[in-house]
């Protein structure tokens, strides 16, 4: 069973008096494991059909389904559920929460399932670690630098060892080492952990390491290139 299956997706905006169509009939069935870059110019729909998956906002047409579970179909709080437990997110402003500590963001969706204080302070730190910043749990965002807030914006992703992360231009405002570094590093969690990755992204290096490369012009999927 595919992990994601979108079937004949569209978006459609009203944008004053015009309608933007966003997405124009999509369909995309991703597997679990796989390392996805969704690649194309702004306005190509990439980040719409990111948010779609993700269950942040509901197609106009179509269907988009999470291991075989109809995610339109879901009441609100069975879809926050279901975001909660299944599906990470890494955002390119890392949306840290800014009083909390890295171990306290990291676990805040552990938090969220009402999880053991103990347990789940324990699985944050075990995947700070992970992520290289053992030493630094105890520090605020502010303490922090970029490469090390999305460090810890990607601890949050996976702490609930989520089957999924969709990454919206995670690496857009680091520097080119950092980026490398935090792709390698996701790279590696995909495939020790088997979590499947899709990313809405620009950056090359990203294509460079992903193993399918879906690329979007004008809302509609042009070409799907597996490595």
């Amino acid at each position: 069973m595919a992990l994601i299956q979108v079937t004949d997706i569209a978006r459609t905006y009203q944008q004053g008096s015009h309608e933007v169509h966003a997405l124009r009939g999509v369909d995309l069935q991703i597997g679990p494991g796989e390392f996805v870059a969704l690649m194309g110019p702004s306005g190509s729909g990439k980040t719409t059909l990111l948010n779609l998956i993700g269950g942040l906002d509901s197609p106009t047409a179509g269907k988009v389904e999470i291991e075989g579970t109809d995610i339109s179909a879901l009441s609100g709080n069975a879809l926050s559920d279901l975001r909660r437990d299944r599906v990470g997110f890494v955002f390119q402003a890392y949306n840290l929460v800014p009083v909390l500590s890295a171990v306290e963001n990291a676990e805040m969706v552990l938090v969220l399932r009402g999880d053991d204080p103990q347990v789940r302070r324990d699985m944050a730190m075990k995947t700070l670690h992970e992520v290289g910043l053992s030493g630094k749990e105890n520090r605020r965002p502010a303490e922090l630098s970029g490469g090390e807030q999305q460090r810890v914006a990607v601890a949050r992703a996976i702490t609930g060892e989520p089957a999924l992360v969709l990454a919206d231009e995670p690496t857009a405002n680091l520097d080119s080492t950092t980026g490398s570094e935090l792709i390698a590093l996701m790279r590696r969690l995909n495939q020790d952990k088997n979590i499947t990755f899709v990313f809405a992204t620009h950056d090359p290096k990203v294509m460079e390491a992903a193993d399918r490369v879906v690329r979007l012009v004008d809302g509609q999927i042009v070409s799907d290139e597996r490595r």
